[in-house]
């Protein structure tokens, strides 16, 4: 009992000493002087530490620090997981159903770099005021001496700005060993940089352009709206082996772009879609957008006046995009070019017309939207303005498009959307009935898989009959066997006649089309009709 209490008189007059210690030492040395002192004594023990620090603090200045944002969205993408965090903030914007996960006040989380340990920790601390006190500013007025008194509180180094500073300090500090720092530093903050982008574009609403004719004038050559098109390679109507590979393909291209420098490419990749109508080229479109994470552009050929406003368009597209022509052999003459080069027309220098004064001097009605000019936007010099940009055309026509746009460099892959297989057959009835391939009897799966292969419909004739009877599984299934294997009995009875008279409709339509996107060639081609028309009646008059 004596020696506790003997030991207890120790520890008091020892305290007693320490605190007289510090009252001396703050009476005699100067705040700065200590300041400097705690500040060396703090590098002398990290000296024989075996680990350094990194602080990374909010603001920079009066903005926030863009390196903090990265890792904020770097560590809540494995927070959740992680079970060094102890202790999660829950954060969930508004009309958002996701969460995100972030770490509390003065948490820490550990993390894995290629085989190295490192640490994190969420530092929060609130900035320190000066006390209240009184400011006397003199001045003088007409010879009349006058004295401002100022009163309140200021931030220490606050500085002179619209906008305001936190109350709270709030930064990240980061625990490497030593011998690893110089190891994976900058490797490690170049990925926390690329992961966060990578969350930023997946997180953000995706849109889809267009362009239009006056739009320039305006200052927007393209026009933006929410993309929000459900297709995914998942619902797609494919054969499964030839979307791996097409998914393989646009994986390696996101990621190529050490490969797109070592080999001095431009990071750009096109696609060709080609098939009959129904075949969901479009869609197949969506799934691409879907799955990168990137904008689309749908650029309309006919509404663009000459090349110089088309190399314009493509100056002010973005990275990390989809640039979309469809229907490229019906949206300007970029059909194979005939060995006999006809004469260009002679130049007008005649003064413009009213029409075209009151337009800004251009004359929309003549499209001068040459194959050239189209060629170099894919592989030529202005191909590469932008990086990571994928071009993707569709056609119903593949034999009508020139050679010169289908090599490989403008059109790197070609991807035939043809009449619905089985395997995407069994991809249509899990979307729309819900049922598996395992669902089906032998004897209803033999049935469909022999009926669908000469049927030849396409997924868009297929999947209209499945909505209407997506009720009842049993009659859909029912019906669609019937309605294949009607289809199948008619081509097999008129044979190649068939094939033709949907040729004529494709040729039909894309004349319709052509029609409602120039309305001086369907005129002159109607002139064209008439007088053929009148010909042949001063023939037989004759």
């Amino acid at each position: 009992m004596a020696e506790r209490k003997e030991s207890w008189t120790s520890l008091a007059s020892l305290l007693g000493t320490l605190a007289f210690c510090q009252t001396f030492l703050q009476l005699v040395l100067p705040p700065e002087l200590r300041l400097a002192s705690l500040k060396f004594l703090t590098r002398a023990l990290r000296c024989f530490s075996s680990y350094c620090y990194f602080d990374v603090a909010e603001m920079e200045g009066v903005k926030t620090s863009e390196l903090y944002n990265a890792i904020q969205l770097y560590l809540s993408s494995f927070a959740s997981t992680s079970a060094s965090a102890s202790r999660l903030s829950l954060t969930r914007a508004r009309n958002s159903s996701v969460t995100t996960f972030g770490l509390s006040n003065n948490d820490s989380i550990a993390d894995v770099f290629d085989g190295v340990a490192v640490q994190w920790e969420h530092g929060v601390t609130q900035r320190q005021s000066q006390p209240s006190s009184w400011q006397s500013i003199p001045d003088v007025f007409d010879g009349v001496a006058v004295q401002w008194q100022q009163a309140g509180t200021q931030r220490q180094s606050q500085p002179s700005s619209w906008r305001s500073i936190p109350d709270e300090k709030r930064g990240f500090t980061l625990r490497i060993k030593k011998r690893d720092k110089d190891l994976i530093l900058n490797s490690y903050l170049d990925r926390i940089m690329d992961k966060a982008n990578d969350i930023r574009r997946n997180n953000q609403e995706r849109l889809i352009y267009t362009n239009s004719r006056g739009s320039e004038s305006r200052g927007r050559p393209w026009e933006a709206v929410p993309f929000k098109h459900p297709s995914t390679f998942d619902t797609l109507a494919m054969d499964p082996e030839k979307k791996r590979d097409i998914m393989e393909d646009l994986r390696d291209f996101a990621a190529g772009q050490a490969f797109y420098q070592r080999t001095g490419r431009a990071w750009k990749r096109g696609y060709l879609l080609y098939g009959p109508p129904g075949t969901g080229k479009s869609s197949m479109i969506a799934a691409m957008a879907n799955f990168l994470g990137y904008d689309i552009y749908d650029l309309e050929l006919t509404e663009v006046p000459s090349n110089t406003e088309f190399r314009k368009l493509l100056m002010k597209t973005s990275s990390k995009s989809i640039i979309v022509i469809e229907d490229i052999d019906c949206s300007v003459n970029l059909s194979i070019r005939s060995k006999s080069t006809k004469a260009p027309p002679p130049q007008s220098y005649s003064a413009p017309d009213a029409s075209n004064t009151a337009s800004g001097g251009k004359d929309w009605n003549n499209n001068t939207m040459t194959l050239s000019g189209l060629l170099n936007f894919t592989d030529g010099l202005w191909s590469c303005c932008g990086s990571e940009r994928s071009f993707v055309f569709t056609t119903n026509h593949i034999e009508k498009l020139d050679p010169a746009l289908l090599r490989s460099g403008r059109m790197d892959m070609h991807i035939c959307m043809s009449y619905c297989s089985y395997p995407a057959l069994e991809i249509l009835l899990h979307n729309y009935l819900g049922s598996e391939g395992d669902d089906l009897s032998e004897a209803a799966a033999s049935e469909l898989r022999e009926a669908v292969e000469k049927a030849k419909m396409t997924p868009a004739d297929i999947s209209e009959v499945l909505i209407k009877k997506r009720r009842n599984r049993e009659k859909a299934v029912s019906e669609l066997l019937e309605v294949m294997k009607a289809r199948a009995e008619g081509n097999e009875e008129y044979g190649g006649l068939r094939e033709k008279l949907e040729s004529n409709g494709d040729e039909e339509e894309e004349q319709e089309k052509r029609a409602l996107e120039s309305p001086k060639e369907v005129s002159d081609r109607e002139n064209d009709s008439c007088q053929k028309v009148e010909d042949q009646e001063e023939k037989k008059a004759n």
